[in-house]
């Protein structure tokens, strides 16, 4: 047998430390990202709004084009479209929510001088008058969804800067406990009326870096921005933020900072330096449109940022982007030789978490080892509305779904602050399929749109609360199901069907453009291994998985993913995806079919819950997902 120093031409690497994991790397510092040149605006403005869950899905409404203007634009990851205009033309006005349900709050307007308290609501096509805020203003700070917002701070016609806040709760506007620090021109992020954080702004001349954290009641005082600026954007949540441009100065400031829920560090800058533009999107995919640079016309370029996972003037010289896999190299601090595994998959390791309040399988679930949400299910007899959110060590009981079901989909963005649960089954004594879909905001469940075909043991996938997939299932007493619905916010629209009918909760992850429904029960009798993939617009088969199974739980994209558990017989059996093929990985501790599951964007930090042995089961499975494994050469 060769020695690796008698293979011609074979080198082995000398390094000072190990090569970083992706997935710890990515851990280490995880809202690094970059800016890039999006579609312009079709009209320059400032003091614009904008909502959306990301740099592909949009809206940006009002502003000051030469005086203030009601046009709203609609953007599609390429391109903006003009749509229906504002009732009430204004600038310096905000919003929360997405580019289908969006809510714009407050503003200004000349002339008169206006300082605006009405609130409107988008459908997806127009905008309708609502209840107004309690307190005119503009120039404050909002998040949040149409359902549930939060708006903050601002200024008013003689007054000083306002410390007063607002909470929506889907109808009226209710004032709660002030900033601590009243001002105008500043920033906010958040996915609720119950939690947010505000940043920035300031009373006239003057600015600061101040941040501030909501918790449904009370602001209290947390770590300050890098750099005091007023005018500024924001995006994200109480946990992931960004905070990016601002004035003055003329032209204004380009700085880019990233907060983790407890600090500001400073990352990429804008392109543009500008204040006053519209924002949207989270802390890893956000978008700033629009906005003034000290001259005009003003601004109509859009920057959309993209998370790179890695910031390279913090990751260390020897990381994973210089690490090959199967890879021999001496250490030459431990003194060691080493290799490293194949990374193709995501290797990980199972540990427990909290137990569930309420023992069940086959509910809606969604979220990551630190935010998760799992509602509705089986319980052994009725099945439950009940709903429970997690917080990466406890279950805590929330408000209930409106409706008892098992056997359902769900979608659910991260952290999981919003949701949606979709279709399943009543269960006796009605014993029919259920047709809604019922979406969390962070405090409730609302219904807000029927399926066209209810069934139970069905199929979902989805990153966000309002881009969603529904596929396969069964109806009674027709049996197996092809149907394929895709949810945009509003409304579920009959699309494409699978090539093979099934039910048993097909395992299914990615989003409503690019996903996977995986095995499932394929009548008369087969626990199914086909995998088909979803483009957008049609199924195609693709590799199959290793063990066929049914009512397996899956989450993560169509280039990396993980499965684990299902019926054939029961199974604890985990796989996971690289992009081309299926790779058995380490095994859950309890064999179980029905669990709730993590949906999300990757296969890292998976949270499995609940499901059936003999018994309903309570137990929380935590995944954690390395790209590759070091090991340590101990023989020639």
């Amino acid at each position: 047998m060769a020695g690796y120093k008698e293979i011609k031409g074979f080198q082995v690497q000398t390094r000072s430390e190990d090569p970083v994991p992706y997935a710890q790397a990515l851990a280490d510092n995880p809202y690094a990202g970059a800016w890039s040149s999006g579609g312009n605006l079709n009209a320059s403005k400032y003091a614009l709004a904008g909502v959306g869950a990301n740099n592909s899905a949009a809206l940006v409404f009002g502003g000051y084009p030469n005086g203030p203007t009601g046009q709203t634009e609609q953007y599609n990851g390429t391109s903006w479209t003009e749509v229906n205009d504002l009732n009430s033309a204004r600038g310096y006005l905000d919003g929360a929510g997405t580019y289908t349900a969006a809510l714009a709050f407050a503003g200004y307007s000349t002339p008169p001088a206006t300082y605006h308290g009405s609130t409107e609501t988008w459908n997806g096509s127009s905008w309708t008058e609502v209840n107004d805020l309690n307190t005119g203003r503009s120039n404050g700070a909002g998040d949040g969804i149409q359902t549930s917002a939060l708006y903050f701070g601002g200024e008013g016609s003689g007054v000083p800067p306002y410390a007063v806040t607002e909470s929506w709760d889907g109808t009226n506007w209710t004032e709660v406990n002030d900033l601590n620090t009243a001002r105008q021109a500043l920033a906010g992020a958040g996915t609720s009326n119950t939690a947010a954080i505000a940043f920035g702004g300031g009373p006239n001349p003057s600015m600061n870096a101040q941040t501030e954290s909501w918790n449904g009641s009370s602001w209290t005082e947390v770590n300050d921005l890098n750099t005091a600026r007023k005018n500024l954007g924001g995006t994200g949540s109480t946990t992931a933020a960004l905070a990016y441009g601002g004035r003055p100065p003329n032209p204004g400031q380009t700085q880019t900072e990233s907060w983790d829920g407890t600090s500001w560090t400073e990352v990429n800058d804008l392109a543009t330096a500008r204040g006053d533009g519209a924002s949207a999107g989270s802390s890893t995919s956000a978008l700033y449109a629009g906005g003034y640079d000290g001259s005009t016309p003003f601004e109509n370029a859009t920057e959309e940022w993209s998370f790179s996972g890695l910031d390279p003037s913090t990751t260390p010289a020897a990381d994973y982007s210089n690490a090959i896999i199967g890879d021999f190299y001496y250490n030459s601090t431990t003194g060691q030789f080493k290799t490293l595994n194949d990374g193709g998959a995501p290797i990980g390791t199972w540990a427990a978490g909290g137990n569930l309040n309420t023992a069940r399988y086959g509910g809606g679930s969604g979220g990551n080892v630190n935010s998760a949400i799992y509602a509705g299910g089986n319980t052994g007899g009725p099945y439950t509305n009940a709903s429970e959110s997690y917080d990466g060590s406890s279950w805590t009981t929330t408000p209930a779904l409106n409706s008892g079901r098992g056997f359902c989909a769900s979608a659910t963005q991260t952290p999981a602050t919003a949701a949606i649960v979709f279709s399943g089954y009543d269960g006796p004594p009605t014993s029919t399929n259920n047709t809604e879909t019922e979406r969390w905001d962070g405090s409730s469940w609302t219904e807000v749109g029927d399926v066209n075909t209810g069934r139970r043991l069905i199929g979902g996938a989805g990153a966000t609360y309002d881009a969603a997939l529904a596929f396969g299932g069964k109806t009674s007493p027709s049996g197996a199901q092809s149907l394929t619905e895709s949810w945009n916010g509003s409304a579920w629209t009959e699309v494409a069907d699978l090539n093979t009918a099934r039910w048993e909760g097909p395992g299914g992850f990615g989003t409503n453009t690019a996903a996977f429904a995986i095995g499932g029960y394929i009548p008369p009798g087969t626990y199914g291994t086909i995998v088909e993939e979803w483009n957008g617009s049609s199924w195609t088969e693709t590799t199959d998985i290793n063990t066929g199974r049914a009512q397996m739980a899956g989450t993560g994209l169509t280039t990396a993913g993980v499965i684990a558990g299902g019926v054939n017989p029961i199974v604890a059996s985990t796989e996971s995806w690289n992009g081309s093929s299926w790779t058995e990985v380490n095994d859950m501790s309890t064999a179980r079919y029905g669990p709730g599951y993590g949906t999300g964007t990757g296969p890292t930090n998976l949270l499995f819950s609940g499901g059936y042995t003999t018994t309903d089961v309570a137990n929380t499975e935590e995944f954690t997902a390395a790209d590759f494994e070091i090991k340590t050469v101990t023989q020639s």
